[in-house]
């Protein structure tokens, strides 16, 4: 059977990808270096497999986000001009993506999803213990957060993670705090960069809904873990998933020989 072009084998791997990939991005943030390569490897466009990924991905940060502020992990008075900031860098990231070359993309999606992957694996471990911020609210919420954002916007992978480990750097926040910061942060950048490629045309519904769904599902089942599960052993699956991912890509366009 077959919807909208795509098979419905296809669509059920991509439903089960973004349903894992929901799950670990709740516990340890990371889930886009499992659902972008899947979506490059199901053959889309590189700018159509970002911009569907920023479709599905807005379904399971929402999630996130809503029980992150309905167990009160996080406070709305807190994040929401920090969610302002994001979501202007992601405006900005999305449009400057937009109008780099397709065949180029091709290239350095893998490059940059590689880099990130080896980042997230070898990342130092950040403290529960609260520190004293290293640099002002203002330099964060109007410096770093919106640079993150412009990251997330043009790629994404990763992003929910540098929210984390920045807030615990620079913010001073112990790692829970940080975490369930993140949640809302990323909602934002994810729902900026949706309406720029929305607007661009480069979302395939179809599979964007189905993804949604299987979101829903994962990241419901990583709330309910959340604080349960330790994220280290996480972060190695989704760092070797993402590197498999990626070897057979790099095999399928004959950038390797095997």
């Amino acid at each position: 059977m077959v919807f909208d072009g795509l098979s419905i084998e296809l669509l059920f791997f991509m439903f089960s990808v973004a349903i894992v990939a929901g799950f670990l991005d709740v516990l340890a943030g990371g889930g886009g270096l499992i659902t972008l390569p899947a979506l490059i490897m199901s053959g889309m466009s590189p700018l159509s497999a970002l911009g569907t990924n920023k479709l599905q991905g807005c379904m399971g940060t929402a999630t996130a986000t809503y029980m992150m502020l309905s167990k009160k992990k996080v406070s709305w008075h807190e994040v929401k001009h920090l969610m302002l900031t994001a979501f202007i860098g992601s405006v900005i990231g999305s449009v400057i993506v937009l109008l780099i070359n397709v065949e180029v993309l091709s290239f350095v999606i893998p490059v940059v999803l590689f880099i990130i992957a080896v980042y997230f694996l070898l990342m130092p471990k950040p403290s529960e213990i609260k520190l004293k911020p290293k640099i002002t609210k203002w330099k964060y919420q109007n410096v770093v957060v919106p640079v993150i954002g412009a990251y997330d916007g043009m790629f994404g992978p990763g992003a929910g993670s540098f929210f984390s480990l920045t807030g615990v750097l620079f913010w001073g926040h112990g790692l829970l705090s940080s975490v369930a910061a993140a949640k809302p942060l990323n909602f934002s950048t994810n729902i900026a960069s949706l309406i720029v490629f929305l607007f661009a045309g480069h979302v395939v519904w179809v599979m964007g809904i189905s993804m949604m769904m299987g979101q829903v599902i994962g990241a419901w089942l990583g709330s309910h873990c959340l604080f349960r599960v330790k994220p280290e052993y996480l972060r190695v699956v989704i760092v070797l998933m993402c590197l498999g991912m990626l070897f057979k890509y790099s095999v399928s366009m004959g950038w390797l020989i095997v």
